[in-house]
This record gives C-alpha cells, structure tokens and sequence, in this order.
C-alpha cells in the first residue's frame, strides 16, 4: 500500500516536471516547423534530447546504454524496439544516437500543446485506416531516404501478455526489404518498472536499459526476416532481464 501512495504522488509530481519542462521548451520546438525536413529533424532532436536530459532526473529516471557502437556512423538504420509502456517513446527517440522519427498512434497528435511536439518526431498512423497505414509505409521510406533512423515497434502495441514480447507486424519488415536499409534490433529494460502499463496513474524512480544489438542485412523475404528478428530479441530478452 505505502509503495502504491507513493507512485501516484511521484506520478503527480512527474505530470507537474512534464508540462512544466514541456512548455519551457515548446518555443524552441514550435521554431522547428520553419524548416523542412530532414533539416527540421536533425534541428529538434537536440532539443527532444536536452528536453529528457532535463525531465528524466528531475523525476528520478536514469538511462544506461550499450551497444551504441552498433551505429555505424555513415548510416541509418530501422531500429525495432520493444514495446511495454508509454515510457518506451521517449526513451527510444532520444537515446538512438542521431535524428529520428517514430512510427506513433495518430490519438496522441490531437492533444493541445503536447500534440504539436509530439508531430515533430513522428510519422502518425491512424491503425484503423487503411488508406493511413499505406501513406505512413510511404512516408517512413521517405524518412529513410533523408538520411534519419526510422523507430518502429514491431509488437504494434504494449505487450501486456507476460511473455518477453508480442507476436510482431509485418510493416517493418517489408520496409527493411523495400529499402534495403538495415535492421537495428534493441531491447529496453526496466520502463515498465518505471510505469507498468497495467496501473492508471503510476509511476516510480528507476534504471532504464537501452541496448543496441548488432545490425541485420535485409535480404529478400521479409517473413523470413521478421522471424529471425523476433527469435534474436526474445532470446536476448530471456538471458539478459
């Protein structure tokens, strides 16, 4: 029960940092728009990370990363994440190292204020919509054609299930085969500690883990794959959390 008070009055005091630091930077982001991309993402992904870089340790969050070397530096990568929380989204789009873009659910982009940045670094998708789901295949190869990293979580949506993860889509598959941009594979630990994705109003200080797993050519069948993606992440996830 004091673990359970606790929670919500550090969610509390996480919403209060949020919207405060949120607004202190929106000047910033609203100036991003006057550019085009991909100008306009490698402009506010300094400011997404200063953001975090401010907000994270003021409500007890510290992120650890490995892998990073798997970047190579004259490239730019699908890079597949799983998914457990909301907490996953702005770890992923400010922890990959270089300007980014995240497949993300259109609802979000209608909340005042914060849907404004929440544009910023996203290629929106209405999941109900199929005309949607086409236009954001088309606009998440554009993203990979301007030089950034694409983020996508494969399971689709928070893996409630107990299993390390959820069974994955095809979209970034058939991506990675269209492109023939490389797979980046990378696991988070420890965000649903942070705010499990089964309780309202809850959140907790806590370690986070990034890791970036070695990148994986495409090649020509993107079931194939998917499969051999998904086996690397559960196992990683199995021996490592």
């Amino acid at each position: 029960m004091i673990k359970n008070i606790f929670a919500r009055i550090w969610a509390t005091w996480a919403a209060i940092w949020f919207i405060v630091t949120m607004l202190i930077f929106f000047i910033p982001f609203c100036c991003c728009f006057f550019w085009s991309e991909p100008k306009r993402s490698h402009i506010s992904y300094p400011i997404f990370r200063s953001w975090m870089a401010v907000y994270l340790p003021l409500v007890g969050v510290f992120i650890k990363i490995k892998g990073e070397e798997n970047f190579k530096a004259d490239k730019n990568y699908i890079v597949l994440c799983n998914h457990n929380t909301l907490m996953d989204i702005p770890v992923s789009s400010t922890e990959i190292p270089g300007a980014n873009k995240t497949i993300a659910k259109i609802e979000f982009a209608r909340v005042p204020i914060f849907g404004v940045v929440y544009k910023l670094g996203s290629v929106l998708v209405d999941r109900k919509d199929k005309d949607s789901r086409r236009n954001s295949f088309i606009q998440m190869r554009t993203v990979l054609e301007n030089g950034l990293h694409m983020c996508i979580y494969p399971e689709g949506t928070r893996n409630k299930s107990g299993k390390p993860l959820k069974e994955f889509h095809n979209g970034a598959f058939k991506l990675a085969v269209d492109t023939k941009k490389e797979i980046l594979p990378s696991i988070l630990f420890g965000t649903n500690d942070v705010m499990p994705n089964n309780k309202a109003f809850y959140f907790l200080p806590g370690k986070i883990e990034f890791h970036f797993l070695p990148a994986i050519q495409p090649g020509d069948d993107a079931e194939t794959l998917k499969q051999l993606v998904f086996e690397l992440m559960w196992n990683y996830i199995e021996m490592n959390k």
